[in-house]
């Protein structure tokens, strides 16, 4: 067991701890709080360097300024300290100087001042000699003493599992996790600007569902003691946005959370936040369109393009073009391409195991012949594809709340959206008939009874709702976090905030 140094005695804290809990105390003794109730900032540290754009070296201003921020470089000698402070927008040098500070103010920024420590500082904007912009010194405030030292400033948190379990320190000392924040905010407006312009209304529905569904997936059960009864973290929002539409709303979306109770790894978190969007009297193809513009518009709001990006282990960044209308692919046609060999819901299941067997994949020896084709299409096609692309029309079988294709009834109006060899989305022509949904979720129901825990079960009051006539409509579901990995070529662990890890 790893033991903290909030738990260890006194004596056996890590020196740079014990070091700054002792100046922490002596503050307190002298009866200067080492954590303010606030400072009086005038301004950020960019809107500063914006305003003083152009200076030349060596300028006194004759301006003042308050700024605040996090000490992440310190250097002090005999007569003179520099300072990098970082506040919430950017880098500010500050300076002391002996004959302009004073010697009280540089002796107690000396003594009192450690890296990681917030400050809040005031004097006159100035430009150092090599041009730098810079506050210099006349009063400070320490507004926060940070008791833990910083990691290595040009190494940073160089494990990918503290990067994680340590997100706080990694956003501290790594602009590019304060980056990956800030753009995942842009895209989650720019989603909902593109879809408040074309009349869709955000609505927010349960996260706790007294029976879960919309979703092939495992569930997080708990329980509600109020009631006596179990309760269920949603897996998908599907079935409530569906009520909506029976109620009338012709176009809603939500952004919000799901929960899978599924591993975690670099591309899954059993908490994930998911776009669900349906359209009255829109199919499969009216969402696919609006899907790519949605997709488009978020890059747009990021890159100031529709492009993907890549880093390259040079470090170079290759850039990828996501405009124009992305491929359409048949699902078996494109399975059929990968293999060089016709398949389809017609060829017989000795040869679609056989075919399987011989790439490797292990099906159930219960697999039907749609089943089979989908494991094929996820092993051969889905991993093959880069750029965005459309592969549509799957077999029904494993689409139960899809409606069944106008052309062949074997297949369902359904496409799945690939880039980067995963899935990114998934759209649907919605099934609307509520005694073929009953016969769907029967079927889904046996498929319990054999031990799949990730079918649906029933749901009788939505079976209700659409019995109270659902109008014919389009829907779509994809994941934001998955989004941003297609975007920007990093890990689900890096796109969200905070994933989960297992406790130490």
């Amino acid at each position: 067991m790893t033991i903290e140094p909030d738990a260890l005695p006194p004596d056996d804290l890590p020196e740079q701890v014990r070091i700054r809990r002792e100046k922490r105390e002596r503050l307190i003794a002298e009866g200067r709080s080492p954590y303010a109730f606030g400072f009086p900032r005038t301004t950020t540290n960019a809107d500063l360097r914006t305003k003083h754009a152009d200076l030349a070296p060596d300028v006194f201003t004759g301006e003042r300024a308050g700024v605040v921020g996090r000490v992440v470089l310190n250097r002090v000698s005999g007569k003179i300290a520099f300072a990098t402070l970082r506040d919430g927008t950017a880098d500010l040098q500050v300076m002391l100087t002996l004959d302009r500070s004073g010697e009280e103010l540089l002796d107690r920024w000396k003594h009192d001042v450690d890296l990681g420590d917030h400050v809040g500082v005031q004097g006159e904007v100035i430009t150092s000699k090599r041009g730098e912009l810079s506050v210099l010194a006349d009063t400070f405030e320490i507004t926060s003493k940070c008791l833990r030292p910083l990691p290595d400033k040009h190494k940073g948190l160089t494990d990918p599992e503290a990067r994680v379990r340590l997100r706080y320190v990694d956003l501290i000392v790594r602009p590019e996790a304060r980056e990956m924040v800030q753009m995942r905010s842009a895209v989650v407006r720019s989603i909902r600007e593109t879809l408040q312009a074309q009349d869709f209304v955000e609505v927010e529905t349960p996260m706790l569902q007294v029976q879960h569904g919309g979703a092939n997936a495992r569930p997080f059960v708990t329980h509600i003691n109020a009631y006596d009864i179990p309760l269920y973290l949603r897996i998908a929002p599907e079935l409530f946005l569906k009520r909506l539409l029976v109620g009338g709303l012709e176009r809603v979306f939500e952004i919000n959370r799901n929960f899978r109770n599924e591993g975690a790894d670099s591309t899954h978190n059993p908490e994930f936040t998911s776009l669900e969007i349906y359209q009255a009297y829109g199919d499969y193809d009216t969402v696919r369109l609006l899907t790519q513009m949605v997709i488009q518009n978020a890059a747009t709001a990021i890159f100031g393009a529709p492009v993907a990006r890549r880093v390259q282990a040079d470090g170079s960044v290759e850039e990828f073009d996501l405009s124009g209308d992305w491929p359409v692919k048949s699902m078996i046609g494109a399975l059929s391409e990968a293999l060089g060999e016709e398949v389809g819901l017609d060829t017989p299941l000795p040869r679609l195991r056989a075919i399987a067997e011989r790439i490797g994949l292990e099906e159930p020896t219960d697999a039907s012949a749609g089943m089979l084709l989908e494991e094929l299409y996820v092993e051969l096609v889905e991993s093959a594809t880069t750029t965005p692309v459309f592969f549509r029309d799957f077999p029904k079988e494993n689409a139960p709340l899809t409606r069944m294709h106008r052309d062949d009834p074997r297949l369902a109006e359904k496409w799945d959206l690939v880039c980067w060899g995963a899935e990114q989305g998934t759209g649907y022509s919605e099934l609307i008939d509520p005694l073929d949904q009953r016969e769907r979720f029967l079927d889904q129901m046996r498929r319990v009874e054999r031990g799949d825990e990730e079918a649906m079960r029933i749901d009788e009051d939505f079976l209700r709702a659409l019995e109270y006539a659902m109008p014919p409509a389009g829907g779509q579901g994809m994941g934001i976090d998955r989004l941003m990995m297609n975007l920007t070529g990093l890990s689900v662990r890096d796109t969200i905030a905070f994933p989960l890890v297992k406790p130490e």
